[in-house]
């Protein structure tokens, strides 16, 4: 059954949202928009061109909005700051949720946001696109198959060219204080830890901005990880990088396991299997190439339609807003082990935020 949608925000990504993702759902029959909702009257009117909207399904205040219409969720695609007081108007108007990813700006407002869906009884999913993306996803496949073996460590890398002013496509990444960790490790540590196959024991990051990069917050870091399993992680990541070798959706991935290492690089997937050598040695390139699973939907689109699977009675969704607590305890967590030099314990640091 096709199910009807409030969406919230239309800015520089919630764009894409009106013009791909929603709109790729609104062609098969998997939902339709009935009301679309900005502050900004422009880009109001870009979503509602976008979306074939009649003005009066267009509203600058999402309360109206959700009074107005009946509807099986909304998706939410605003800065993570504005996250909270959207959903408090969803759950009182009895609407389940998809909103982007990070659950919110901080994790003592994350863990309350999860706390409010379960007393209301509501579902609400994230959208960690990129571990949903068609190389990961290929790449999982590989991991959970056993074709390396039993996981070792994982590796991920970032390096993107956007140093200079609106390189990264908004203000507020420019004018927040830990935009490499809240907008972009959100998604390489979710897929570090995803296919560490375990959640994350304790966590050690350094961040820092260089002097070239125009932000007021950290661009740049590095974050080690030790899983449950035993499997150690290390993330490398900037967003002032000279020159783009592993920009977004082109990351460098490395699984080490027992048996051999998958790499994953600017899409590209190969494997070094291990032989009955005394030491053995390989080089990038000269692997076993995989191809990419294919299928019709992939990121955003894929999840869109997995949520409304969802709540028709499927399968819960993997980034479920209590799953997702993890997620966003691993960039706090960082934030806080950057800025006090120390080691954060995961695990306790989630259970912290139980009663806040």
């Amino acid at each position: 059954m096709t199910k009807k949608v409030i969406h919230v925000g239309v800015g520089t990504f919630g764009r894409r949202w009106c013009t791909e993702f929603l709109a790729s759902n609104i062609a098969d029959g998997t939902i339709e928009v009935v009301a679309l909702v900005d502050i900004d009257p422009k880009a109001l009117e870009f979503g509602r061109k976008a979306l074939k909207l009649p003005e009066a399904a267009c509203y600058t205040d999402p309360q109206a909005a959700f009074a107005a219409h009946k509807v099986d969720f909304c998706t939410i695609v605003v800065p993570p700051g504005y996250h909270e007081a959207v959903i408090d108007i969803a759950l009182a108007h009895n609407v389940d949720i998809l909103c982007e990813k990070p659950i919110a700006d901080t994790m003592a407002a994350s863990a309350r946001i999860a706390r409010k869906v379960r007393a209301a009884g509501r579902k609400m999913a994230v959208t960690m696109s990129h571990r949903f993306d068609q190389d990961k996803t290929t790449l999982r496949q590989v991991i959970r198959a056993g074709q390396i073996g039993r996981v070792n460590n994982v590796s991920c890398r970032y390096f993107a060219d956007m140093r200079e002013h609106l390189a990264w496509g908004a203000l507020f990444r420019h004018t927040m204080m830990d935009p490499l960790m809240i907008e972009g490790a959100v998604h390489h540590l979710d897929l570090v830890a995803d296919f560490a196959g375990a959640q994350c024991q304790s966590l050690t990051a350094s961040t820092w901005k260089p002097d070239w990069a125009k932000y007021a917050g950290d661009t740049d870091g590095i974050v080690m990880m030790v899983f449950q399993n035993g499997v150690r992680g290390i993330y490398e990541g900037s967003s002032s990088a000279a020159v783009g070798l592993n920009d977004w959706m082109k990351e460098y991935v490395r699984v080490d396991g027992e048996f051999g290492t998958a790499i994953l690089n600017n899409r590209e997937i190969e494997i070094f299997s291990r032989s009955q050598l005394v030491r053995q040695r390989c080089r990038e390139g000269q692997g076993q190439k995989i191809q990419l699973i294919t299928q019709p939907k992939w990121l955003n689109n894929w999840l869109i339609e997995k949520f409304c699977t969802w709540l028709d009675g499927g399968a819960e969704m993997e980034t479920h807003v209590e799953a997702n607590l993890h997620a966003a305890a691993l960039i706090f967590a960082g934030i806080e082990s950057a800025r006090s030099g120390k080691t954060i314990d995961v695990q306790d640091y989630i259970r912290s935020f139980d009663g806040s």
